[in-house]
């Protein structure tokens, strides 16, 4: 069977993973426990992921053997020995938004051939992502005027036109500031700057541009769309100390200080990226209860393909 039978076959495959995450999590909406939140979704993704006929390696996951028992980076998953695929997961982004019902949050896989995945320890970067107009205009050295003005006149508008999301955080206060002195608009989230890269490549979201530091699994599982979508994301590693730098040496990341591409970041064509809403976000609405059933919102992306699919499920019993 060839590569891109398999990436087929298993984008379909990772819908029901993603799903079976997604609702397990959603029963965990507004109780304030986003550790129970995401551990529901952990268990779902682990489960469904090893019922699926290939092998997984997780290249960036929940954190270090030690750190999480389940879908660690490193950890292979899935009953079979081949395709052999790096995936990059998210079992839940955004926990504090399931623990709280607050806005956008998705359960999300990525996947591609042996290698195409960066391998890297979870940690900060500094990003910047944008649509398919203005890929080639952004530059993470750049000052912030001028990455926005670049994308103003690249989507044919005007900068006070322009909406900029950025992670609410206190590290951002800076950045906030010179984007509001632009003229353009901005959109604070609590997390999920997956969505929020990805919500350019949509002009109906009326997100820009993503601009901050998030983290390195994030910027991975996004890339992966981005490059399928034609956006662009460009990030660097930014170590707090001499421990990052040292998980960052151990990973094998010879030079931190490089800006990488999203081709750097998944590389290749035989890439998948499958993502289900859990609570109402720029993608994907989430899950909802009607009538004794859930139902769930999901989009699947191929790169072979260039294809997005959106899936709608109604599930009359819980999934197994």
């Amino acid at each position: 069977m060839k590569a891109s039978t398999y990436s087929r076959n298993l984008a379909l495959e990772f819908v029901r993973v993603t799903e079976a995450a997604a609702i397990g999590a959603a029963q965990w909406i507004g109780f304030g426990d986003k550790n129970s939140a995401d551990q529901a979704a952990v268990n779902q993704m682990r489960m469904r992921l090893g019922q699926i006929d290939f092998k997984g390696t997780v290249v960036i996951g929940e954190g270090t053997k030690d750190e999480a028992p389940q879908l660690y980076t490193g950890e292979v998953v899935g009953k079979g020995t081949k395709p052999v695929m790096d995936i990059a997961v998210d079992p839940l982004e955004c926990t504090d938004s399931v623990a709280f019902g607050r806005y956008n949050a998705i359960t999300v896989i990525a996947a591609g051939e042996k290698g195409s995945l960066l391998h890297a320890p979870d940690m900060y970067m500094n990003k910047i992502a944008a649509g398919p107009l203005a890929a080639k205009v952004i530059d993470l050295d750049a000052p912030t005027s001028t990455n926005i003005k670049k994308t103003a006149k690249a989507l044919g508008k005007n900068v006070s036109e322009i909406t900029v999301m950025v992670l609410d955080r206190p590290r951002h206060h800076k950045l906030m500031d010179e984007i509001k002195k632009t003229g353009a608009r901005l959109r604070l989230i609590t997390d999920g700057d997956i969505a929020g890269a990805l919500a350019p490549c949509f002009p109906d979201s009326g997100i820009d541009l993503l601009m901050g530091v998030g983290a390195s699994t994030e910027a991975v599982i996004a890339a992966s769309a981005l490059k399928i979508l034609g956006g662009q994301i460009h990030c660097r590693f930014a170590p707090r100390g001499e421990k990052d730098l040292n998980e960052l040496k151990k990973a094998g990341v010879r030079n931190p200080d490089k800006i990488l591409s999203a081709e750097d970041l998944a590389k290749g064509e035989e890439l998948t990226f499958t993502a289900t809403g859990v609570i109402d976000g720029p993608l994907l609405p989430g899950v909802r209860v009607q009538d004794g059933k859930h139902i769930t919102h999901s989009m699947v992306l191929r790169g072979i393909t260039g294809t997005l699919r959106y899936v709608t499920t109604h599930h009359h019993k819980l999934p197994q």
